[in-house]
């Protein structure tokens, strides 16, 4: 599918290099296939972000309180390459740091990537040059994912390869992308979509499982499988995938938890202990409060909330006239998760970039909810930079951070509704209409339903009483469902 020829966004945008593609053009005949293209410009992209943190690397890091955040330059890695041992040559999770973080409060797969990158960091020069190598190593580790990410995302859906391209020039990718170490999750978990669209169940449990070793996350979409695969009865393939998880996320957790497990559980504790934090809706009500709620009341009520928006994944799945696509709901038990978390870090916004791609491969809305993205960005830089330049107050203040909060919050639920409508209307999901049914879906592709709930269930009895009528085929060129 040319984007060109069904997206109006895309055709405007496609001026800049000469216009839509022709009818005449020879696809396929060139060394420029699109995988290659999207994977160069995402590097590119990647390229500009480090050009983007340039004023820290070259000295607000170091110097000044809040002149990292005026330049919106923050980073985690090159401040925690000391601060957590990796500068002193302390073994992550086993040896105790000093000061208030006892022990390294990352997964443990994000924990290895981390020493990786220390060991390949040299250890001459002053701390300084050594937090600059740290940076470009990691930078260097990270560029490596995000082409992996690019990569997955055009062969996920192999019809639709162009749809890649949202995710190489997503503008809040490129400005959160060395932030921290997220991007290490996102390629696993984009590589284990890939391995499920191609029906290879134990390999996407097994990535997904690695995955959840690096970030939390990922485990979030055994949550969307389990109904899809409960609706379409294929439980062989969710048990495989189940399974490959398990084994995976146990074999790299395993040895951590025999022999160092309380710096293992680090983690664990610090994201059930960590109160309420930047980004979140949680924020503002506390903010705003002259008695906010306790860290522990916050934890349960935000529990309850993700339930409940599980629950409401759980009954569109099996109540929608057609069963959702497996990214359409991974992006929305996510973006859930994101919505009603105690903390937003400005990175979070990889998890949802892929799948946000893949779930609804519009431009116009991708665009909307990234200038909401890259709005937030800058609000969170600018608000701390009012909150440590004392008495000169440059930045942003609360009042205005918590517009910028509520911003990002309006434009992941923007997005959100509209997959929600594409779920309830497969017409105007842009996958759908032009003939396919579910490509990143795998075993899920094309297959019968055999739980339904609700009208849906009461439309196919119907259609089963009147079996002499012609069936409709979803998902095939040239019938009814690739007509819409």
């Amino acid at each position: 599918m040319r984007p060109t020829q069904e997206d109006k966004v895309a055709a405007a945008g496609s001026e800049l290099i000469g216009g839509p593609l022709g009818r005449r053009a020879l696809l396929g005949a060139s060394w420029w296939t699109p995988v290659r293209v999207i994977a160069l410009v995402a590097i590119g992209m990647f390229a500009l972000g480090l050009v983007q943190k340039a004023p820290c690397y070259n000295g607000a890091w170091f110097f000044g309180a809040s002149s990292q955040y005026t330049h919106a330059c923050y980073s985690d890695i090159p401040h925690l390459y000391q601060g957590r041992g990796f500068a002193d040559g302390l073994v992550p999770y086993f040896d105790r740091l000093p000061g208030d973080m006892q022990y390294l409060e990352y997964p443990v797969l994000t924990g290895v990537f981390m020493e990786v990158a220390s060991w390949l960091t040299p250890g001459s020069g002053t701390i300084q040059d050594q937090e600059q190598w740290y940076w470009m190593v990691n930078a260097g580790m990270l560029m490596v994912c995000a082409a992996v990410i690019a990569v997955c995302v055009t062969r996920t859906h192999a019809r639709r390869p162009w749809d890649g391209l949202l995710v190489a020039l997503a503008p809040a990718f490129a400005l959160t992308a060395t932030i921290n170490w997220d991007l290490l999750a996102v390629a696993l978990t984009a590589a284990a979509m890939l391995m499920w669209s191609r029906g290879r169940s134990l390999a996407f449990g097994v990535l997904l499982g690695l995955a959840t070793a690096a970030k939390l996350y990922p485990f979030l979409l055994l949550g969307p499988l389990l109904v899809l695969c409960w609706r379409a009865g294929r439980w062989r393939e969710f048990a495989t995938a189940v399974g490959g998880a398990a084994i995976a996320w146990v074999v790299v957790n395993g040895p951590v938890m025999l022999f160092a497990f309380e710096g293992w559980s680090k983690f664990y504790t610090f994201s059930q202990e960590r109160g309420v934090d930047f980004g979140s809706f949680w924020l503002i009500m506390a903010q705003n409060s002259d008695d906010p709620l306790a860290t522990d009341t916050v934890n349960t009520l935000a529990t309850l909330l993700m339930l409940v928006c599980c629950a409401g994944v759980a009954a569109l799945a099996l109540t929608a006239p057609r069963r959702p696509r497996f990214a359409q709901l991974a992006f929305l038990i996510v973006a859930a998760f994101i919505l009603t978390n105690k903390v937003y870090s400005p990175q979070y916004v990889l998890w949802l970039v892929p799948l946000a791609a893949l779930a609804r491969p519009k431009w116009r809305d991708f665009l909307i909810w990234q200038a909401c993205e890259v709005a937030y960005f800058l609000g969170i830089w600018l608000y701390l930079a009012y909150t440590t330049s004392g008495d000169a107050h440059k930045g942003l203040p609360t009042d205005g951070y918590h517009w910028a909060i509520a911003l990002h919050l309006l434009g992941t639920l923007y997005l959100c509704v509209m997959v929600v409508r594409d779920i309830f209307l497969p017409e105007r999901d842009p996958v759908r209409r032009s003939g396919d049914d579910d490509p990143s879906g795998g075993v899920l592709d094309g297959a019968e339903d055999v739980f339904v709930l609700g009208p849906a269930a009461r439309s196919r009895r119907q259609a089963t009483a009147h079996f002499t009528e012609q069936p409709i085929e979803w998902g095939k060129q040239g019938t009814a469902g690739g007509s819409l």
